[in-house]
């Protein structure tokens, strides 16, 4: 059976396999503009929960602009698949290194925590919370900076969604599925930071229940750290997200000062010198050094494997709140055993399916296609899901050494956890080769906003009691960058568009004259009448669009 494959894009490698799908580096046909194109998995794509996940992982990487995350291109849906396109990213990732050559000198270790914190902090400044920081989603670039990746289970602030991640990794409050919080990413954050400095990860247990009493009650082994950096770990792993730094931009204030008074004020460059010195050591691991496809098959096997013990087994006695969190991880543990991968938790109304009917294409340079330049790598991970899309919409991220944009990596150390069934765990592709380092290229330089012609909604109508769904479709004379903000009220009567039901969404585009959204909402008023307005920015010439519907529980019969 033929694979589908995004079309004006020529693939060269595999760069990673996995249960949620595949990466591959392809290279742009009419720029020559390398990218990683991240597919969700065939038997994935007919399970609408797991295509509501992809599309919103698409959906929060668009609005996320970060010099230190993969940037995303474009998402493409059509009846045959969805893919995410995403930058390649030239580096190795942090768990490659570890294996290698941990422990990490403190100033390398810094390193790496502020380039991947400032990730982070972006993320956080629009509300993302990423939910699964740890080694696997690092990448090293040759010039030793670093950058986040996958995005996979990423969630707005605040979300529900249960205990997801990866358990060596979780905050306190992730095992018992408590909304997400950059508090939790910064915990995850500094749980890695001491894994590079001690070669270990702060808590061992033997089984899932274990490892969630440990992270819950356990006592923080700081002095198990270097001295001047020991303040760093007892913030970061504070079991009370209280007292964590309340988000990643907080705490790489703190970092930067702790490391200038221990280290002096040129720690910054020595640590990358001897990042970049190691990853030298590993040049075949760069996504430039792969030039043929690896032979794999379609399908990948996942292998679900207990984490070796880490260091000296410390004795403790769990308190009241620990106990009660053994039952989560005890549930955790049997959705794991049973090969379930955690899909991202998209809230239905915030799902939009984008199709561009112009194929978005990068935009050329002045002499000619723009050149790439090396940039993050994006690895795939236990949970990770792919990305595509030069229009803001996606972005995905390979962990375990995989490339760019996420789909399951190989050679995981263990599972990443989650309780709400989508399949996640250690993932090797069936070839039995281990993906390795992630790339996700420089995207082209952006095309200059178009002038937007036409915003029209096709179709408007009452899905559900409280629900409903509608397509806008927006044309420009031009293929840069624009937005469509969707805005839902309600009302009693049929007269103006009645209170507003709900935030706004925005969603940001390019790379196509054309774009197609297919957006579903819950209304929370009582109203009888819905109305949904379309504006974009630029805004259009005919000033936007609205639509209003009598819902059926109102319709005189």
């Amino acid at each position: 059976m033929d694979t589908w494959a995004v079309p004006g894009y020529t693939e060269s490698v595999e760069l990673g396999a996995g249960a949620s799908g595949r990466v591959v580096m392809a290279v742009h046909r009419d720029t020559g503009v390398p990218v990683a194109v991240k597919y969700l998995s065939e038997s994935l794509r007919t399970r609408p929960g797991f295509v509501r996940g992809f599309r919103a992982e698409a959906r929060l990487l668009g609005g996320l602009e970060s010099a230190h995350v993969a940037a995303l291109y474009e998402y493409v849906e059509s009846p045959d698949g969805a893919a995410i396109v995403m930058e390649l990213v030239e580096g190795v990732s942090l768990r490659t290194l570890l294996t290698r050559s941990a422990p990490l000198d403190p100033e390398a270790a810094l390193v790496v925590l502020k380039g991947s914190l400032l990730g982070l902090a972006d993320a956080h400044r629009v509300g993302v919370v990423h939910r699964d920081y740890k080694p696997e989603n690092v990448l090293v670039e040759p010039d030793g900076s670093s950058r986040l990746v996958d995005f996979g289970i990423a969630v707005d602030a605040g979300a529900g969604g249960g205990a997801a991640g990866t358990p060596s990794y979780m905050a306190p409050e992730q095992w018992t599925g408590a909304p997400a919080s950059p508090a939790a990413d910064v915990y995850a954050a500094t749980a890695t930071f001491f894994e590079c400095l001690t070669s270990h990860r702060p808590y061992s247990g033997d089984n899932l229940a274990e490892l969630a009493l440990q992270h819950v009650d356990a006592p923080i082994p700081a002095d198990r750290a270097p001295e001047p950096v020991r303040d760093l770990v007892l913030r970061g792993l504070a079991k009370d997200p209280a007292r964590r730094p309340a988000h990643a931009e907080a705490f790489v204030a703190e970092l930067e000062a702790v490391a200038g008074a221990a280290y002096g004020s040129d720690w910054e460059e020595r640590g990358r010198g001897r990042l970049a010195a190691l990853v030298a050591l590993a040049p075949l691991l760069l996504p430039s050094a792969r030039g043929a496809p690896r032979t794999t098959t379609d399908t990948a096997r996942t292998v679900l494997r207990q984490a070796p013990a880490r260091g000296p087994a410390r004795s403790w006695l769990p308190g009241r709140t620990g106990m009660l969190v053994s039952g989560a991880a005890v549930l955790l543990g049997v959705l794991l055993s049973y090969n379930l991968r955690h899909a991202p938790q998209a809230d239905p109304q915030q799902a939009a399916q984008a199709l561009a009917t112009t194929r978005a294409q990068p935009v050329a340079g002045p002499g000619g296609p723009a050149a790439p330049t090396p940039s993050a790598l994006s690895s795939a991970s236990p949970t990770s899901t792919a990305s595509p899309s030069p229009s803001p919409a996606s972005s995905s991220s390979a962990s375990p050494g995989m490339t760019a944009s996420g789909t399951a990596s190989a050679g995981a150390d263990e599972p990443s956890a989650s309780a709400s069934g989508s399949p996640s765990a250690d993932t090797t592709a069936s070839g039995g080769t281990t993906a390795e380092p992630t790339p996700t290229t420089a995207a082209p330089s952006p095309p200059a906003a178009p002038a937007v012609k036409d915003v029209a909604i096709t179709d408007f109508r009452q899905t559900g009691s409280t629900t409903a769904t509608t397509t806008v479709t927006v044309t420009a004379d031009g293929t840069g960058p624009l937005s469509l903000t969707l805005s839902w009220f309600t009302g009693d009567t049929g007269r103006g568009s009645g209170a507003p039901d709900g935030a706004s969404q925005t969603f940001r585009r390019s790379g196509a004259t054309q774009y197609t959204l297919t957006v579903d909402h819950t209304f929370r008023g009582t109203g009888c009448y819905w109305t949904v307005r379309a504006a974009t920015s630029p805004a259009s010439a005919d000033g936007g669009a609205s639509q209003q519907l009598l819902t059926r529980r109102c319709e005189i019969r």
